[in-house]
Order: C-alpha cells, then sequence, then structure tokens
C-alpha cells in the first residue's frame, strides 16, 4: 500500500507541472561589428564560409596549447586571404568552383601548434570542411607585404590543403605513388635538408613524408613560386632528380585540367600578379 501511494503521490505532483512556452534558444540577433559584417559581405554570403576568428575549443585541436587570434591581425589576413586565394581561383575559373570547393569554415588560431618532435604545423584540413590556420598573432605590418613570409606561412598551406580537399572529392592517378615510391621516409621527412629533398624527386623534404602528401606539395608549391624560383628547384634537384619531379608536376598538371578545368600556368601568373600587388592592398578599410 505505502508503494502504491507513493507512485500515486508522484503522479499527482508531475501532472500539476506547467510547460513553459520559452525556448531555450536565443532569438535575438548576435552582436556584430564591422569585421563580422565584412565577412559576411565577402565570405559568408557569396561563398557559403563561415569565417572564424574567436577560437572556439570545440574547433580546435586539444592536443596542443593553443591561443586565440588578435582580430586586428585576423582582419588583415582575411583580406589577403581572399585577395590571394579566393580571388586567384574566381579569376582563373569561376566564383562559382570557389563556392563549391573552398572548405565550409576557415578558423584562426593565434599561436603555433607544436608536434612532439619540434615540427610546427602550419595548417590543417579536415575531411575537406575546414580548414585552421595557426600564427595569426605573429603577423607584424611588414611580414604582412613581404610574399615570401606570407607564402611560408599561409598561403604554400592554403593552395597544399586546397589539393588534398580536390583530392578527397575526386581522386588522383595512383600511379603517381610509384614515382618515388622508395623514398617516402613518413615522420621523419624534418631531417631531410632542400637539397637531399630535391635530388631524391621531392619539391620539399614535407613532400617525403607520404604520396598525398607529395602531390598536395607538387601543386602548391608550383602555383605560389615565380618561374625563376621553380627553375632554381629543377637546377638544384640535378637530372635524375628534376626529371622525377618534372614527371610528379605534368601528373598533377593532366589531373588539374581534366578532372577541374584548372591550369596550373594561369592560377600561378593569377597568384604571383596579385603577390606583387601587395603593398597597393588596403588593409586597413573593411570594404
Amino acid at each position: 500500500m505505502l508503494l502504491i501511494a507513493t507512485v500515486l503521490a508522484l503522479l499527482s505532483s508531475c501532472s500539476k507541472d506547467k510547460l513553459s512556452g520559452d525556448t531555450i534558444f536565443s532569438e535575438a540577433s548576435p552582436q556584430r561589428d564591422a569585421f563580422d559584417e565584412w565577412l559576411l559581405k565577402n565570405y559568408t554570403y557569396p561563398y557559403n564560409v563561415d569565417f572564424k576568428y574567436r577560437m572556439e575549443d570545440i574547433e580546435s585541436d586539444m592536443k596542443y596549447t593553443l591561443v586565440p587570434a588578435d582580430s586586428a591581425k585576423s582582419a588583415k589576413l582575411a583580406i589577403i586571404v581572399k585577395y590571394l586565394w579566393f580571388d586567384a581561383y574566381s579569376e582563373v575559373i569561376n566564383a562559382e568552383f570557389v563556392k563549391l570547393n573552398v572548405p565550409r569554415t576557415i578558423h584562426l588560431i593565434g599561436s603555433p601548434a607544436y608536434n612532439s618532435e619540434g615540427t610546427m604545423v602550419l595548417g590543417t584540413a579536415e575531411g575537406g570542411l575546414k580548414v585552421t590556420l595557426y600564427m595569426v598573432n605573429w603577423l607584424t605590418d611588414d611580414m604582412l607585404r613581404d610574399y615570401a613570409t606570407m607564402n611560408e606561412y599561409y598561403f604554400h598551406t592554403l593552395h597544399h590543403e586546397f589539393t588534398h580537399i580536390l583530392n578527397q572529392k575526386k581522386p588522383y592517378d595512383t600511379s603517381f605513388d610509384l614515382i618515388t615510391e622508395s623514398g617516402y621516409v613518413s615522420g621523419d621527412w624534418y631531417m631531410k635538408t632542400d637539397n637531399e629533398a630535391h635530388t631524391a624527386g621531392f619539391v620539399t623534404p614535407y613532400a617525403m613524408s607520404e604520396p598525398v602528401e607529395d602531390y598536395a606539395e607538387v601543386m602548391s608549391v608550383y602555383v605560389t613560386s615565380a618561374p625563376q624560383e621553380w627553375n632554381a628547384i629543377i637546377a638544384d634537384a640535378g637530372v635524375e632528380g628534376a626529371r622525377l619531379i618534372n614527371n610528379k608536376l605534368e601528373m598533377v598538371r593532366s589531373y588539374m585540367n581534366e578532372q577541374w578545368n584548372l591550369d596550373m600556368d594561369d592560377l600561378r601568373d593569377a597568384v604571383i600578379r596579385r603577390a606583387g600587388e601587395l603593398d597597393k592592398l588596403d588593409l586597413e578599410t573593411l570594404n
């Protein structure tokens, strides 16, 4: 009888509860500053891209100790990223290609991300959906105008990660992997010099880590390097190294042409021309 009475009391108590009609989700418009509005206009509306500069722990890799990006430096980097990356591809192919294929999220981090062996992560791409860029707080006004530095920190990485995204959507011919099959050294790539990589048929030491990284390095190094810089790599590689690198280049070139209607020489011309205009780019005004 005591058990029945207890159950009846609970049912009676529950029946008197009144549910609120209020939603737990805020219906108020978010507070946006001028930079937020500029991001909507230049990234979200035309390309369906969420450009995150306020660090969110759920978007970050928890194995690293990281700090948020400075908002003023983030704004300048956002202007340059659009000009040298999105706009370059839009010029050579079209804006629709950019909208359909760029990652849905660009996430900025203020600090570097260091691996246990001491190597530094310049950027990551996750399943074609997100690209994360680090070291934003290291930027100075001089660095922003120096294409060589910006390319080392960001644009080489962006083209590299974008190549991964394109490869994930349309796989490349894996016979590429056999060109220098015995030359891959996995995690020991950072112990190789540029010359050692070049003479072994790789454009960078990192290309020696594994075939998919090799493929992305060929693309990113080629389209971000002036012709004389690329020719210097080929000259440093020697006869055999140059032959191997050129074989890889032709495979990447064919893939980009056939699968994406992208001419790598036209893209390189657009990137290098825009790089020469960095000192004329207005980084102070959000238009």
